[in-house]
């Protein structure tokens, strides 16, 4: 008797193993699906984006010298959104574009990012309620490779293409780049490509140029980067 009871619990335990496996096979099967139609759309969107002309120009702050390229580079496209991810300070940025005589109203400071890593997490959702597709991304050959490699996966899993526009950096760079470092944000880069899909973080510290109280600036005080010479850095 004790022996049936044993093979009949043998049984049970076998039928109840086959379902588990059964069930965890269409788990895998149906997110291999998803993952594939996903993959396939993204890729399709894309291929179309990047025969389009560029929606927006996405600056990584760091460096005073790609504000200053993007300064000038806006008069090119007068009417092109340009999002300035955690740059100089507000009123640094604010003389650049005066100085070069570019309209204001068309460039947003976003100032929540405090890592490279940080500048897709922030940027990428105002890039989307923009309705970005190819977006020219600033940057300074001193970020490289690590930012474009996370612009790329970051931006591509959110079918935006990007369009690198890397300049020169004069000076000593104030970032140190690593293999290392690269590694770590292209991994939590390539996690964070599916968790974006769902996920849109907001910042609450995002203002338009032209909103940039000089006034109170000027009366507190503040200064920017020789390198900007912009002849003066408030009381």
């Amino acid at each position: 008797m004790k022996r049936n009871g044993s093979i009949k619990s043998q049984i049970s335990h076998e039928k109840k193993d086959k379902k588990l496996w059964r069930l965890i096979r269409k788990v895998a099967c149906g997110t291999c699906f998803v993952l594939g139609t996903w993959l396939i759309c993204t890729t399709i969107t894309l291929v179309s984006a990047s025969s389009q002309s560029v929606d927006a120009l996405f600056v990584l702050g760091g460096s005073i010298q790609r504000e200053i390229y993007v300064a000038r580079e806006a008069k090119r496209y007068p009417n092109m959104p340009i999002l300035i991810s955690h740059g100089s300070l507000e009123p640094c940025i604010w003389l650049l574009f005066q100085r070069e005589g570019t309209e204001l109203q068309n460039v947003w400071l976003e100032d929540c990012a405090n890592s490279t890593w940080e500048n897709f997490y922030y940027g990428i959702p105002i890039l989307q309620r923009w309705k970005v597709h190819k977006v020219k991304l600033i940057t300074s050959s001193t970020h490289l490779p690590r930012a474009q490699w996370m612009a790329q996966i970051l931006l591509g899993a959110n079918g935006i293409w990007v369009e690198p526009d890397i300049i020169q950096e004069q000076g000593i760079p104030g970032n140190r780049e690593s293999w290392q470092k690269t590694a770590l944000d292209v991994t939590r880069s390539l996690l964070w490509a599916g968790f974006s899909q769902i996920i849109q973080p907001q910042c609450s510290k995002v203002k338009r140029l032209a909103e940039v109280d000089m006034q109170a600036w000027e009366s507190r005080g503040f200064r920017c980067e020789h390198q900007g010479m912009l002849g003066r850095s408030g009381r």
